[in-house]
């Protein structure tokens, strides 16, 4: 079958859609979008690689999110309109666990895997630093490429911000930090999840050979405009990051891969070109990273 969308980064795996996954995967595959659903911990992960067993129009992607190194607590504000808080118990990155998950052909990726920032402090911070780079040397040695996360501070705007009073450090770039590790790694290769930063660090993931992803969030604020003008369109993915942040017309409900098309159409316009030949790229895209 030929799809005409892709969604390279939900999480129809999460327990948000315990009660109607069947139908939101069918209503995806209804409207010609293929799934790639990531994992955030091992529970996650696996959960991901089973439903390629059940679901034609899908694949997994699996990893420890930066957030699943320690234990914290995340609330509304950080998940997204109408998503519950929780608290993250904690996950030591088991190379072993994840090495075996990735023998699945239908496995394309690792991650989400990186730095977050958004509340965090040293210890945190070196915890994910070691399961990041633990999960490249994994990709390295499976020849998959990566889904990163990179989330800096919400008063960062993207530059080092100091939060002395609060956290007693300065708190440093994630986007920076992500870079300096995959130095050291020249032939790694994937995708920036839900690129935040600024076009000077977009050209910095370019050069090294990234694309970059897009969100629903693109449809209701300019703030992504000038990357996504910026960015070469064979260079480009397009995500929903379900049940988050829903695209409009959809914002306040929990968000699904059929909305894809929303973020396709809205790069189109941003870019100024035939919302047709932006899907085919971004497929195209798909294909070559992912290699499926």
């Amino acid at each position: 079958m030929e799809y005409k969308y892709v969604d390279n980064h939900a999480h129809l795996n999460f327990t948000a859609f315990d009660a109607d996954r069947d139908e939101v995967i069918a209503r995806a595959l209804a409207n010609d979008t293929w799934v790639i659903n990531v994992g955030t911990q091992i529970d996650t992960s696996r959960k991901a690689v089973e439903m390629t067993y059940t679901y034609t129009n899908t694949y997994a992607i699996i990893g420890l999110h930066p957030i699943h190194t320690g234990a914290s607590f995340h609330d509304e504000k950080e998940l997204g309109e109408g998503n519950k808080e929780f608290t993250s118990r904690g996950e030591i990155f088991n190379k072993q666990a994840y090495r075996e998950l990735l023998k699945d052909p239908k496995v394309v990726a690792i991650g989400e895997c990186g730095l977050d920032y958004y509340r965090c402090d040293e210890e945190s911070i070196e915890r994910q630093k070691q399961a990041f780079v633990a999960q490249i040397e994994l990709a390295n040695e499976f020849d998959k490429p990566l889904m990163l996360h990179i989330r800096n501070n919400p008063n960062d705007k993207g530059h080092a911000s100091m939060d002395g009073a609060r956290h007693g450090f300065t708190k440093p770039n994630a986007y920076s930090d992500v870079l300096d590790l995959l130095k050291n790694f020249p032939n790694i290769k994937g995708d920036v999840h839900f690129f935040a930063g600024t076009w000077e660090d977009a050209k910095k993931f370019l050069d090294i050979g990234f694309n970059l992803s897009f969100t629903g969030v693109i449809t209701f604020t300019k703030d992504y405009d000038e990357v996504i003008r910026n960015t070469p369109l064979d260079r480009i993915m397009s995500e929903t990051d379900s049940p988050y942040v829903a695209p409009a017309p959809y914002r306040g409900k929990r968000n699904e891969p059929v909305y894809v098309k929303e973020v396709v159409k809205k790069i189109a316009e941003i870019k100024n070109l035939p919302e047709e030949e932006v899907a085919k790229a971004i497929i195209a895209n798909a294909r070559r990273l992912f290699g499926i």
